[in-house]
């Protein structure tokens, strides 16, 4: 039997999507957003890749693996994320503790990729949750900024875009 792929997503400013995008055509999956796939869809599948943004810690949409594990969870579950920030080993078992039961956690592989950001785009409460962030951050010292701190500052300015589609090649190697 094939290994038959669906790629899910649930993106709020674009860089989830371009991502999904990347990765069902890399792999010849079909393509959904989380609100046009039904549960008893996911029984044709023997891989649910499922990809949401990152929001104070919580992934985007990830309600919908927690509602549908009981379907899901005797396939091949790969999360990805997408953030501004590098995600060490420490921030990704935070992500992990922070969204997922130990039953899910221990039956997924997540993975992240970094996305894109502009202030002036951003809803009301993100623009809220970027300016507590920015605020924190303007408290360090310069010296103690990190490169994710300079690029959350910079987005304020500018667009950032750290979307790279070669970096999908860890998902695929994955499968």
């Amino acid at each position: 039997m094939d290994n038959k792929v669906a790629v899910i997503y649930k993106s709020k400013y674009g860089s989830t999507k371009k991502y999904s995008g990347w990765i069902a055509m890399r792999l010849n999956a079909d393509l959904y957003e989380v609100s046009d796939i039904r549960n008893k869809d996911l029984k044709e599948y023997n891989t649910i890749i499922y990809g949401g943004g990152i929001y104070a810690s919580k992934i985007n949409g990830i309600s919908f693996i927690e509602k549908n594990f009981h379907n899901i969870k005797d396939k091949r579950v790969i999360i990805f994320t997408v953030g501004m920030e590098s995600i060490s080993e420490e921030l990704r078992k935070n992500l992990i503790d922070k969204n997922f039961s130990d039953e899910i956690a221990s039956n997924i592989t997540l993975v992240n990729f970094r996305g894109s950001i502009f202030y002036n785009e951003l809803s009301i409460k993100d623009k809220i949750l970027m300016k507590g962030l920015k605020v924190y951050i303007d408290k360090k010292d310069f010296r103690d900024l990190t490169e994710d701190d300079k690029l959350i500052l910079d987005s304020f300015n500018k667009q950032i875009d750290m979307c790279d589609k070669k970096s999908i090649d860890k998902l695929i190697e994955l499968l």
